[in-house]
């Protein structure tokens, strides 16, 4: 990886680049929002969907969904009465897919028993 001379220009540059991070990431720090993305790296999902598999309350999930719009991470599409919601950039179902793996998955999963065994 190249590295790139740092100037007055690029610390601004770097600067903002580090609060839209910061930003996105406080946006991602809450449990219930990090699980809702889970779910929508899947694919489109509403409302009732997600109170459904979550098994939380609806005012929950809209309140927490009203966030992630508020923030720009998720994107709405209305067909009749139903509201689907979806993750807005390419790049955030991409983090949100390798957050998943890591931690997430079944393969996660007997990767953190095996360490936990060989801690013993």
């Amino acid at each position: 990886m190249k590295e790139t001379p740092l100037t007055s220009e690029t610390l601004d540059d770097f600067l903002s680049k580090a609060r839209e991070a910061s930003g996105l990431l406080k946006a991602l720090s809450h449990e219930t929002r990090l699980l809702m993305l889970c779910m929508l790296c899947q694919g489109e999902k509403t409302v009732g969907e997600i109170e459904q598999f979550l098994g939380i309350q609806q005012a929950v999930v809209s309140q927490q969904l009203a966030r992630l719009r508020g923030d720009q991470v998720v994107q709405t599409r209305r067909e009749g009465r139903q509201i689907y919601y979806r993750i807005a950039d390419p790049q955030l179902a991409e983090l949100i897919s390798v957050l998943y793996k890591m931690y997430c998955s079944p393969q996660a999963a007997k990767t953190s028993e095996a360490e936990a065994l060989a801690e013993a």
